[in-house]
């Protein structure tokens, strides 16, 4: 049986967000156990040219949910509009992400997976790719390098977090 591609990339970042959101949950209970300032944490970085946390919560939400309700105009341009400043924020953030991704049907990720879709910055188009391509071969990558950084933030100041925190719950026969 072939591989959709709804199948390659919607329940692996429903996964990985659910893992974020498992995440979230444990860096503020750190915060709150080590009687530290959230902002210790929320504007940490792994170095100084880098995003802090917040940044990184919205990167996941645009390049998973965000993204592909995007496509049916044939054209992406990263929103960076709305940092979230707290942690009910983030996870908001990536609730909305995990709605978006489940509304998504498999019909609609191979209708658009031959048509062109366009990267756009700055009111200009600078690339352009398939569907398939731009899901699977900008969006996941972007998708999964912001999720792994903001999970290395957080590991790096020392919060409580091993791989299952990152991988969230993995889906299972009969689940």
């Amino acid at each position: 049986m072939a591989l959709t591609l709804h199948e390659a990339f919607v329940p692996n970042a429903i996964q990985i967000l659910g893992g974020m959101r498992g995440i979230i949950d444990k860096a503020e209970a750190h915060c709150r156990e080590h009687d530290l300032p959230d902002s210790e944490l929320i504007e940490a970085t792994l170095h100084e040219d880098m995003w802090s946390l917040p940044w990184h919560v919205r990167a996941c939400w645009v390049h998973s949910g965000f993204a592909i309700n995007l496509y049916k105009t044939g054209a992406f341009s990263p929103d960076f509009t709305e940092i979230p400043g707290d942690w009910d924020a983030m996870r908001a953030m990536v609730d909305d992400a995990l709605a978006k991704l489940k509304a998504v049907t498999p019909e609609f990720l191979e209708d658009i997976s031959d048509k062109t879709i366009g990267f756009e910055l700055g009111g200009k188009r600078v690339l352009e790719m398939t569907g398939q391509n731009f899901l699977l071969g900008f969006n996941q990558h972007h998708f999964f390098f912001h999720a792994t950084t903001f999970y290395d933030i957080l590991r790096h100041k020392g919060v409580a977090l091993g791989k299952r925190d990152f991988t969230g719950i993995p889906r299972v026969i009969g689940a």
